[in-house]
């Protein structure tokens, strides 16, 4: 593709960017949420074991807005949502961005199974709004959209995809490896696929299963293999979120990591906070569905090789 082509193509591509992020606030005001903004640049954050954030004169800025967002249904704000910067150090390819635009929500009375259908809901009223009601098209394939979605657990998809039990994976610590290369390429290509219930090691923040404590009420939406949304019911304990929080530091210090302060006043929160569900969606990720763009960079105005 030439230089003019590809500029005429990007051009495209960000004018249907703010088409979308448009619906997307559309879809938020007709459900009763308010629009929130919170700061970018924290003194502390949930320290996760997959997460690297980047370093702010001595704070950091967010990874994603949840530590504060969660702070805000605490104090009563209880359908709240955002559409946000946020910055993860050593993050690039095809499909991630070291800066990235993410949306966020949250709803209190919700668990994960209700985010799942108002997944539904949000993406088929974007898919409306930009003129693709039942079918989205990408890389050659066309995604029904129309409900009900896959809903697949996580043993069962390795059980299906993957060349060892989830157990197993999870043993011989290949889990994040076998997912990747084996599971996730095979989901969401008929329709959007959401696999849930995922070990309690992979979900820090997340609420445990009443019928399995092993297990955490966690989804991730798959579209075309690509990883859409991270979502989950949250965790409201604040003496087992502290525990959980100590042993992903622990984690990171052994793996030689950069030591995070524990987010206290998140952690008072919590005594506050009522049964919640929250939802992170990748922005960047969701115009390439909807542009057909095989890369990130198409779709956001500068990557960080161009500045």
């Amino acid at each position: 593709m030439s230089k003019s082509n590809l500029l005429n193509r990007k051009r495209d591509i960000l004018v249907a960017r703010n088409q979308i992020i448009q619906s997307l606030r559309e879809f938020f005001r007709q459900a009763g949420y308010i629009e929130v903004e919170t700061p970018h640049r924290i003194p502390a954050l949930a320290p996760e074991f997959h997460l690297d954030a980047e370093p702010a004169d001595n704070w950091f800025l967010h990874p994603s807005p949840e530590i504060c967002m969660k702070r805000l249904v605490a104090a009563g704000w209880h359908q709240i949502y955002q559409i946000c910067k946020c910055f993860r150090r050593g993050e690039r390819g095809s499909l991630h961005l070291p800066e990235f635009t993410l949306l966020e929500w949250y709803r209190a009375g919700a668990d994960y199974f209700d985010l799942m259908k108002e997944c539904e809901h949000l993406i088929r009223f974007v898919a409306r709004q930009m003129g693709c009601p039942d079918t989205l098209s990408y890389a050659g394939k066309a995604i029904d959209l129309s409900p009900p979605w896959e809903r697949i657990t996580l043993r069962e998809a390795f059980d299906r995809y993957a060349t060892l039990p989830l157990e197993a994976a999870l043993e011989e610590d290949v889990f994040e490896e076998v997912l990747v290369d084996r599971v996730e390429p095979q989901l969401g290509m008929v329709k959007p696929t959401f696999l849930y219930d995922y070990p309690l090691a992979h979900g820090a923040l997340a609420k445990r299963k009443k019928e399995n404590p092993y297990v955490v009420e966690r989804f991730e939406l798959y579209m075309a293999g690509i990883e859409l949304a991270n979502a989950f019911s949250e965790l409201t304990d604040p003496e087992e979120q502290r525990k959980r929080f100590t042993d992903e530091e622990e984690r990171r210090r052994r793996a030689g990591k950069v030591p995070y302060p524990m987010p206290e006043k998140f952690l008072q929160s919590l005594a506050h906070m009522p049964e919640t569900a929250g939802c992170a969606m990748g922005i960047d990720r969701l115009v390439m569905l909807f542009t057909d763009s095989p890369l990130i960079d198409l779709c956001v105005t500068f990557t960080p090789e161009e500045l």
